[in-house]
Formats: structure tokens, sequence, C-alpha cells
């Protein structure tokens, strides 16, 4: 599984984009006998981007459980690769299933699409994560697992390198990659470039650098955002000077995501800039090739706010009972049982939406190194969007790879121009738009 577009999930969420011919009658209507508070019984259809845990027999064992417990519900499931772009498409007829991942829409469009959970205040005490899927005091979604954002790494390669301590600036990084490549086989850093949508990644650590919680409203006013001293040229920087440096690959053009995970999980690649969700993937990988999957370490993004390292946290989909669903109690009690019950979180490393529980072992290493883990505010009313439509009209992808590649291209010399004439170049677009939306 990709897990494409993975970063800036909750961000996108909360954004929304317009959902084109979107039905216009969803709901039950008045049917008070369908209600998320009834008798938990009923055939629910489960829609899911996890399409590896229908593929290896997971969501049939996470079924089977359930059904022991409320036996007179069957639970199905269907796969969808292209989940992002499929769901759109199919939220504009009433066939989306019982159970699914909240694509990018509107938060306006909530309710149109999905049942109301209960007051948001209500989940408070309970759950993480829950702006993205909140609209005007109500709760529509609960998180089905958080992921922490920062550098997937081999702790073997970087100890072979003698690395002996985790970088805390761009200064730092670079000199642990030249360690990287001076002292051992590996390729320092792998960007996935050809793939592209992994470049997209390191967009999660907004806000960690600077510790700002409002960062996308910041970034969304700033007229330069890519200027020394913000998240954005932190970020960007890392990267163009990582391969100005020669430690990434050879050849960006034939990179390949499935193999990467192979080679970064058996020390062939040092580190890729990822969020925690691919520790258990490439954890995997490395024992399905003779490797231990105790070589798989994660770090924070190598800078720090006043001396303190922070890591990002934001959740996953958000699942949600669709408001077509004709057993609407028994959709609601396999999202609440899956994300607090069936482990899923535990098993695949992630941050558990459940308020109560510990964070995974994969994650312990950003406690050990005093990592403040941090969220995201949801942005104010009124400025919902603002930083897409700040993007869209400078017509910079933040959530896609194209710029990222350009700068990639540039740091190799395969394009025109230099770090410093880039970012001027991205920051007068960005400043024009600026100046048009936000005022």
């Amino acid at each position: 599984m990709t897990r494409k577009a993975l970063a800036g999930i909750a961000l996108l969420t909360v954004a929304g984009v317009a959902l084109a011919g979107c039905a216009g009658t969803a709901g039950t209507g008045g049917d008070t006998d369908n209600a998320i508070d009834g008798e938990v019984a009923g055939d629910i259809k489960v829609i899911t981007w996890r399409t590896d845990l229908i593929e290896d027999g997971t969501f049939e064992k996470y079924a089977d459980a359930f059904t022991e417990e409320h036996p007179d519900v069957t639970v199905t499931f269907e796969g969808i690769t292209d989940y992002s772009g499929e769901m759109l498409t199919r939220m504009s007829t009433s066939n989306y299933g019982d159970v699914i991942g909240i694509p990018a829409i509107k938060p306006a469009q909530y309710e149109q699409f999905l049942e109301p959970l209960g007051d948001t205040s209500s989940f408070e005490d309970t759950y993480r994560f829950l702006p993205a899927a909140s609209f005007d005091g109500t709760q529509y979604g609960i998180a089905f697992g958080g992921n922490a954002n920062g550098v997937v790494y081999n702790k073997r390669v970087f100890e072979e390198a003698g690395v002996t301590t985790l970088p805390t600036s761009e200064e730092e990084w670079l000199d642990a990659l030249e360690k990287v490549k001076d002292g051992t086989d590996a390729i320092p850093l792998y960007t996935n470039y050809k793939d592209g949508w992994p470049l997209t990644q390191s967009f999660g650590n907004l806000g960690a650098v600077t510790h700002d919680a409002d960062a996308p409203v910041t970034m969304a006013e700033d007229k330069a955002p890519w200027t020394e001293g913000t998240d954005m040229y932190a970020i960007d920087s890392l990267l163009y000077e990582s391969v100005a440096a020669g430690l990434t690959e050879a050849d960006p053009l034939t990179t390949n995501w499935e193999q990467s995970k192979v080679d970064l999980g058996t020390g062939k690649i040092a580190a890729m800039t990822l969020g925690s969700w691919a520790i258990s993937q490439m954890q995997a990988a490395a024992e399905a090739n003779g490797a231990s999957a105790d070589d798989i370490g994660f770090m924070a993004f190598p800078a720090s706010a006043d001396g303190t390292q922070y890591a990002v946290i934001g959740g996953d989909y958000n699942l949600a009972v669709s408001k077509h669903s004709k057993s609407k109690a028994a959709a609601w009690a396999w999202i609440q049982w899956l994300v607090e019950d069936s482990g899923y979180t535990e098993a695949q490393g992630m941050v558990s939406p459940v308020i109560d529980k510990e964070l995974p072992g994969t994650l312990q290493g950003l406690s050990d190194a005093g990592v403040e883990l941090m969220e995201i505010n949801p942005a104010p009313a009124g400025k919902e969007g603002l930083i897409n439509e700040v993007a869209d009209d400078a017509q910079i992808d933040l959530y896609g790879p194209i710029y990222r590649q350009k700068l990639v291209d540039i740091a190799r010399g395969a394009a025109d121009g230099d770090k410093e004439s880039y970012f001027a170049e991205l920051n007068e677009r960005w400043g024009a738009s600026v100046e048009k939306i936000a005022g």
C-alpha cells in the first residue's frame, strides 16, 4: 500500500474541497428507528483505503472478533486504491458504504453526507484529533489512528556511521548524512522523487520548526513564508541542501517506493522523511528480507524551538457513518470498537485516538529524546481553507510533488537557479496571492 496523500490529511480534511455534482437529498428523513443509538444489528459495508489489511486478512480477523460481541451484525469490506479521488465521485450518489474515511469535503457539507455522532464537547475527554471531523460543535468522525511527522531511519546504519546523537538542526543533519555517506554503503537520504507523493510528507512538519500550532493560518497570512526562520524555509531548505550536497540517490528519476521500503529496512537507505505510519511497513520489509525490525527508528524533524524539538501529530482518515446507512448503530459500534478495542493502532505503530492509551513502542524514541508532541489547531471561523485558497491562487501545490520536484532539480543542477532564487520566486507568487485573498 502506498498511503498516498497522507501528508496533511488533517489539513486537507479541515480545508475541504467543493464536491461537484453532490447529491442534494442525503439523509434518512424521519427514520427514527435507524439511529446511531439504536439496535446494533444489520449489514454494514466498510469502505477503506487500507487495501493491504483486506489482502492480508487483518480486517477479516477484526470482523470476526467484532461479531463475537455483536452477533447480529455482518461486516464486509471494500478497498479502494485511489481512495481520496474515487470517494469524492462516489459521494455524488447515495452508494458509498456504511463506514467510510471522510475524504476532502468541506466541513459545512458533513451534515449532508455523514451521520452526526453527538456534540464534540462530549468526546473531548476521550479522543484526540477531533477538530478535523467536527463542524459547528457537532462531531462527525473519529480518527482511525494518528501519525507523528518526522524521519524514518535505519538505526544500525546510523550507528555504523558513527552518528551517536540524533540531529536537531540542519547543520547537524547534513553532518550526520555525510557520515553515513563516508562510513557506509547506504544512500543517506532517499527522496522517492519519481513516485512524487513521498516528497509531500515533509509538509506534515509545518508548525514543528517554530512550535506554532496555528501554522497553517500563519503561513496563509505570511507574504514571504520561504524566508529564513519560518517553517517552510526550514522544511524545504533541508531537502535542497541534502540534494545539493550529494547526500541523496544518484538518479532521482528512477526511484521506486516499494523497493525503497526494502532498502531502508535492510540498510541500503539510511533515512526518508515520512510520517510514523511508515514504520510498520519498513519493519515488515526488514523482517521479510532477513533484517531486524528493531533496526527501524523514528526521529523528529531536525529543528528546535527555544531548545525543544517538537513533532506534529495528526489524525489519519476520520471514520464516519454514512447518512445513507441502513444500519447506523452497527456502523457506529464498529467505529468505536475498531479505534478502542481492535489493537489496530498498536499493531500499526500509530498514535491512538484514545487519549488514555500510551504511545506505541515505535515512537518511544521521541519520548526518549525529549521530543514534545503537538497538534495543529483548527482554523478560526472565516479562515477555514485559507491556506488552500492562497496555494491554489499562487499555483503552488503544497500537498503535491511538483514544486518540490523542481526544488530537487535545481539542487542537483538539472534546472536553472539556486535555493535563494527559487525561494524568492515562491515568495513572490505566494505574497501576491496573500495580498489578493487574505489582504
